[in-house]
């Protein structure tokens, strides 16, 4: 048993300290070509080693002809960006990265990223239309034990995400409605999203979800994937 709980602290430092990224552990340094900013974020334009590609990370300032170090990434294919109106063939998303005008590599990537309901996202001003067949974040947050491992569809913006993190991306949901101040819904994913994205999630509705050391969930939408 302590030997099993050895191993499982080292693999949540593992985790905790970013050292594993769903494109490898090496540090990549690549020179800036193209700069495109939008509301949320920066795409670059970048080349290393081989052929130009795309990267996107949080807005940031920095210049063509920058050097930047990163590691890791999350790649997306055929990626539409409405904000640009154009589809990229590939785009690799980074929490971060080091060098341009960022001196240094990203913060863990678990602060702040799965602390359940303990998670402080700002609520949006927003309101969304429910179809048929959609349950409110209010209602599961009012009656969790009726939709508890049950596969159901949840409909809301992307406030906050994050990716390749103890093997998942998380995804933390709005739709404007609220119950006793909760209105967050957090749900686990392999696809991508975009914060800002409004979109329809089926998954199961796990309820006081605990991963250990202090990670835990009143409510957790786990395996969900977009439904189109």
């Amino acid at each position: 048993m302590k030997k099993t709980l050895k191993v499982l602290v080292v693999v949540l430092l593992a985790i905790a300290s970013g050292c594993a990224g769903p494109t490898g552990d090496d540090a990549v340094t690549v020179k800036v070509k193209a700069v495109e900013q939008v509301q949320n974020y920066t795409y670059l334009l970048v080349k290393g080693k081989g052929p130009e590609y795309w990267i996107a990370v949080s807005s940031t300032e920095i210049e063509v002809g920058e050097k930047i170090t990163y590691q890791g990434g999350m790649p997306m294919e055929d990626f539409y960006s409405k904000e640009l109106d154009r589809t990229f063939d590939k785009v690799l998303f980074l929490d971060g990265f080091g060098g341009g005008s960022q001196q240094a590599m990203p913060p863990n990537p678990m602060q702040g990223a799965t602390q359940g309901s303990q998670v402080k996202t700002d609520k949006l001003d927003i309101s969304i239309e429910h179809e048929s067949g959609i349950v409110s974040i209010a209602d599961l947050f009012k009656d969790p034990a009726a939709y508890a491992g049950k596969t159901i569809r949840v409909k809301g913006e992307v406030a906050k995400f994050n990716a390749a993190i103890m093997e998942r991306n998380w995804v933390h949901l709005q739709d404007g409605t609220e119950f006793e101040g909760k209105y967050d819904l957090t749900a686990t994913s392999q696809q991508g999203f975009m914060v800002g994205q409004v979109v329809t999630l089926e998954g199961i509705l796990a309820i006081n979800r605990d991963f250990g050391y202090g990670y835990s969930y009143e409510l957790l939408l786990e395996q969900a994937t977009e439904v189109k």
